[in-house]
């Protein structure tokens, strides 16, 4: 039998064809080098951090999704982004990188921004602000801090916010004033004790309170007895457990 000598032209041929990659010509594919990076710009950056909070903050698969399905998430919305059309797709553990790196710079930068805050003099402005708390990074990590963009993506997420607010800060005073301020909804008319609490602070008008705490015990008794009456015109059978608790309870505090 004929065998294949390692030093014919064909065996030589073979290992060439196997160990490099064919480009055809007029093809536009260029090889890119082996370990080659490509650099996150400023608009992947918030898009990233877009996913990222949106995708952390989901109410429905927040606290269910395991690691690797919440960067892969994470990974569709980032590359599904229109404004993106122009880039090449990113993995989803490129994202977790770029996002372990964005997140440590902007924390340490939100540390350098609250020192700069409370430094901050009654002639100094935002811009000052940043300025100071730029300064005051560098000195601490012998590093410029090249995330701006990052951290003003952030800066009023609850992870990332300042506990100081600038002498100008006017939007965030704002800001912080619009988070606290219950809705109307919420707003609750006094109860009894509330009442009673009140007539001890206005010892003038104890006559007064002394009505308002005699007609809302009187709402609440005529409320509890509506309740009463409809949950013993049922038939028994067909209350729920919740239902004969509540019969139960109100009987015991009508006798």
């Amino acid at each position: 039998m004929d065998t294949f000598s390692q030093s014919s032209p064909g065996f030589v041929n073979l290992l060439s064809s196997q160990s490099s990659k064919t480009v055809e010509v007029g093809s536009s594919e260029v090889p890119k080098p082996a370990g080659e990076r490509r650099k996150w710009t400023t608009q992947e950056d918030i898009i990233l951090i877009s996913a990222w909070l949106n995708t952390s903050k989901d109410p429905i698969v927040s606290n269910q999704q395991k690691l690797g399905s919440f960067w892969r998430r994470i990974e569709d919305y980032f590359n599904a982004s229109a404004q993106l059309g122009g880039f090449l797709p990113r993995e989803w553990s490129q994202c977790k990188q770029r996002w372990g790196r964005v997140n440590e710079q902007v924390c340490k930068f939100v540390g350098s921004y609250e020192a700069a805050l409370k430094e901050q003099s009654s002639g100094q402005n935002e811009n000052d602000v940043m300025k100071s708390a730029h300064d005051i990074f560098f000195n601490d990590h012998q590093a410029k801090f090249a995330l701006e963009h990052a951290w003003r993506e952030l800066r009023y997420d609850q992870k990332w916010r300042s506990n100081s607010i600038s002498r100008d800060g006017g939007k965030a005073k704002m800001k912080e004033a619009a988070e606290t301020v219950p809705d109307s909804d919420e707003a609750r008319p006094p109860g009894v004790k509330a009442c009673k609490a009140a007539k001890r602070k206005k010892p003038g008008n104890e006559a007064a309170f002394d009505r308002l705490e005699i007609i809302l015990e009187k709402k609440q008794n005529i409320s509890k007895q509506k309740i009463l009456d409809r949950l013993l015109s049922k038939n028994i059978a067909t209350l729920t457990e919740a239902e004969v608790a509540l019969k139960d309870k109100l009987v015991s505090e009508m006798l």
